[in-house]
């Protein structure tokens, strides 16, 4: 039994800790603004240890179960703060989200017309660009994949562009909607892919959410000024930098499994695969259409199950 309790216990440990680390670091923060406003935490640390051990031991678990309550409760404001970051404001700031998507229409034009101009001096064989050349392409090529494709899509946020250019590309290349193929194609992925997957969506959760913990600092600004900078400067670096940045790695790894594994879709729906690049397009829309809403047509054959080998 003590082997038993003691293998809970670290489970349970492991768990908590998986759940509440960035609520603990919150809290430790909170409780060093009470130090610095109330010259220390002596008296709190004198009253629990005149306490008797099953007090002790409450007043501990009260203090976990805060934390990972805490922990918990933010979490379920991570997914509306990352439509937040995308661009999907409400219509009271739309004049917001029209001009910041007209300046983003309008690099995105200039982008494209530059790179029209440089393309035949990069890309064909035998070409021989100087280093300026080569650098201006390859930025110019990297704003461009982190955008959606058709500019009608653009995003006034750089973390919504970056998440549309993820669903919209494999419509662009295989005619295959994102929206609807990704929950299918997902239980087909091999279990590495998915786990790769799984991690970039928790890291741009924890960036997400370091964002939420960052504007909640600020409640300790009563107790002590150095909250408020502390606080904002959290909240700015999880907006602008960690959560931008790991949206591209979710995005890419999105982008990736349609790129690898859409014919296994195709395998299990028993649909023709495309013969020929350029069928694929259309060959993806008829599948896309199917998935959405059926069909009635005689066309295309579905293709004869592979046979069983015998075990």
């Amino acid at each position: 039994m003590d082997k038993l309790w003691e293998a809970a216990g670290t489970k349970l440990a492991d768990r908590w800790a998986a759940v509440s680390g960035p609520a603990l670091v919150f809290w430790i923060g909170g409780l060093l603004a009470y130090a610095h406003d109330r010259h220390g935490v002596r008296p709190l640390t004198d009253w629990l240890a005149r306490q008797k051990s099953p007090v002790q031991l409450l007043a501990v678990a009260l203090a976990l179960v805060v934390v990972a309550a805490s922990a918990l409760a933010v979490q379920q404001f991570v997914t509306p703060t990352l439509r937040l970051l995308e661009g999907y404001w409400p219509r009271w700031l739309g004049f917001l989200r029209k001009r910041l998507i007209a300046r983003l229409h309008a690099k995105d034009k200039a982008d494209k017309a530059e790179w029209q101009q440089l393309e035949p001096l990069v890309t064909p064989p035998g070409a021989t660009p100087d280093a300026e050349t080569l650098r201006r392409y390859a930025e110019i090529d990297r704003r461009r994949q982190l955008r959606p494709f058709k500019s009608a899509a653009l995003m006034p946020t750089r973390v919504g562009n970056v998440l549309h250019a993820a669903e919209s590309r494999p419509g662009a290349k295989y005619g295959l909607d994102a929206v609807t193929v990704w929950p299918r194609l997902w239980l087909l992925l091999p279990e590495t892919t998915r786990k790769e997957l799984e991690a970039a969506r928790r890291a741009l959760d924890r960036g997400v959410a370091t964002s939420l913990w960052g504007l909640l600092f600020l409640v300790f600004s009563p107790w002590s000024l150095w909250a408020v900078p502390i606080g904002l400067a959290t909240a700015a670096g999880a907006v602008l930098l960690i959560t931008p940045s790991r949206a591209e790695v979710y995005g890419q790894l999105v982008e990736a499994a349609f790129d690898v594994h859409r014919t296994v879709l195709y395998e299990h729906l028993r649909w023709p695969l495309p013969e020929h690049p350029r069928d694929e397009l259309a060959q993806g829309a008829k599948l896309t259409s199917y998935l959405s809403g059926g069909s009635d047509a005689v066309h295309p054959r579905f293709v004869p199950p592979p046979p069983v080998e015998p075990r």
